[in-house]
């Protein structure tokens, strides 16, 4: 029987094995008995140095082929035992795993989150733009460049947290009481027309109570370029405030004092309770504060080195906090800080 002969023959042998072969040691001692150090077709291949040049590659091919077959072979046929084992330790089990699977609990954005997006949405489809600052402020983007030096009693009404003094003009360290200072550092590298947005976190020394908190979420607008005027910002502030509350809602602009704009106004938004006509959520009057607004300070413009001559602008700011407590009824705003999800999955 010729080697070629002698390696068919092996193979087949080595094949009926291993389907005989109940458990995965049975497959190895199949394995050994064949491609071991010293198996019947590791013997062959062997041989294979000793003969004539004329048959090495017809029979050292065929000896690497069905080595290769082999094991694959093996490899497959372990394969199969182990998954038959794990079949049958399943059914043994007594749990069900036909069963259909619970899917975890899916989470969902805060309501924070979700009015300041509906906000940003509103906004930057009137083609505003989003701008960004940083939480921990100095203070004069805080303060000065505001129109409140040192010493300017609008300062006290902030509550500001210092973190720290530096002992140069305008330069304390502290937590930004509004998102204004990103206005600022916006027209400082930007020439007009300016229309943005600046949402984010701001922080006073307040007490948390059912109407107040250390920290809480502001969207701040401004608009800058020329010819702009207070209509323009009760326009703007009519489409967010519908959007947001409804079309049926109306506004009323009260006069007010901001150091930073003049003339300034509060905004009012009808009572949806009583539609106007007085209720105790209103205070009896149909009416409830949403917001503040102005149009920019000239000064404020000229310490940014844009011409006031030239240049007008306006400035409002919304508490997210406010309108979660106007839109949804809620009678204590620590109740978004809770994390209670019992009551965040309400929204």
């Amino acid at each position: 029987m010729s080697l070629v002969e002698q390696l068919d023959k092996n193979f087949d042998e080595a094949i009926e094995a291993l389907k005989k072969a109940s458990d995965e040691e049975q497959v190895e001692a199949v394995r050994i008995q064949y491609l071991g150090r010293k198996g019947i077709i590791t013997a062959v291949l062997k041989q294979v140095k000793d003969l004539p040049p004329s048959e090495k590659p017809v029979v050292g091919q065929k000896a690497n082929k069905i080595r290769n077959q082999l094991e694959e072979q093996i490899k497959q046929t372990t394969s199969n035992l182990s998954s038959k084992k794990l079949e049958a330790a399943l059914k043994e089990s007594t749990f069900d795993y036909t069963l259909p699977g619970k899917l975890p609990p899916q989470g969902s954005k805060h309501l924070i989150s979700q009015i300041t997006e509906e906000v940003v949405q509103i906004l930057t489809g009137l083609g505003y733009q989003v701008a960004e600052g940083p939480e921990v402020e100095i203070d004069y983007y805080n303060f000065t460049a505001l129109n409140m030096p040192p010493g300017h009693p609008a300062r006290s009404l902030q509550d500001t947290l210092y973190l720290e003094d530096m002992k140069g003009v305008d330069q304390a360290v502290l937590l930004r009481t509004h998102t204004s200072p990103i206005q600022v550092r916006v027209m400082e590298t930007k020439k007009p027309p300016l229309y943005i947005i600046a949402p984010g976190k701001v922080f006073r020394r307040d007490i948390a109570d059912p109407s107040h908190s250390p920290m809480f979420h502001q969207i701040e607008g401004l608009a800058v370029a020329e010819g702009i005027n207070f209509s323009h910002l009760k326009g703007t502030l009519e489409v967010l405030v519908k959007k947001l509350f409804g079309a049926d809602r109306a506004i009323r602009l009260r006069p007010h004092f901001f150091p930073y704009t003049e003339p300034s106004a509060e905004v009012d938004v009808s009572c949806a309770l009583c539609n106007g006509a007085g209720c105790r959520l209103c205070g009896g009057n149909g009416w409830l504060e949403i917001l503040g607004c102005g149009m920019v300070d000239p000064n404020v413009l000229e310490g940014v080195g844009i011409d006031s001559e030239k240049f007008t602008g306006f400035a409002f700011g919304v508490g997210v906090e406010r309108i979660a407590v106007l839109r949804h009824g809620l009678d204590d705003i620590r109740r978004l800080f809770d994390n209670d999800v019992r009551f965040l999955e309400q929204f």
